[in-house]
């Protein structure tokens, strides 16, 4: 294998990637890291839906903004890790208004805490929800992460 970065291979005699400054190392598809993998940072992509019908797409990203537009429900998430594997996105609602939201288009089964899904949120409130899921997106988890957050 021959790693590339700015014309240069990077591979040093140890067998690691090497390289000053900043790279963007794309492996075309999923990658595996055989071990521990330690970050001093990361970014997570930020997806904007919209209209009363959205529907997540994981290929895109994990972050996933809504402003509602009127009475909204959620469609089946698309593009979901296998299972196995452990996938978790946050969705941003903002209400543009006194919509409610449904969350059950997202999958077969979705479950948040006392099986109650969380109030929409008041209209110019922002909620912020948390999704989880291991088996393939048949199962979702939903947890209300901040819940009318308004600027103080």
């Amino acid at each position: 294998m021959t790693v590339t970065i700015n014309g240069t291979t990077g591979i040093s005699s140890t067998g690691d990637i090497v390289t000053t400054g900043s790279a963007n190392i794309d492996v075309g598809g999923d990658g595996t890291i055989g071990a521990d993998f330690l970050a001093t940072s990361y970014q997570e992509k930020q997806v904007a839906l919209s209209g009363t019908s959205p529907t997540v797409d994981c290929a895109l990203g994990n972050i996933f903004t809504l402003t509602t537009s009127g009475v909204t429900a959620f469609g089946a998430v698309s593009n979901v890790p296998t299972t196995g594997t452990a996938y978790s996105f946050t969705l941003v609602i903002t209400a543009g208004g006194a919509h409610t939201v449904n969350y059950t288009g997202l999958g077969t089964n979705v479950y948040f805490s006392n099986g109650l899904a969380p109030p929409s949120p008041l209209s110019g409130d922002t909620d912020v929800l948390v999704f989880m899921t291991f088996d393939g997106g048949t199962t979702w988890y939903g947890s209300l992460a901040v819940n009318a957050a308004a600027q103080i």
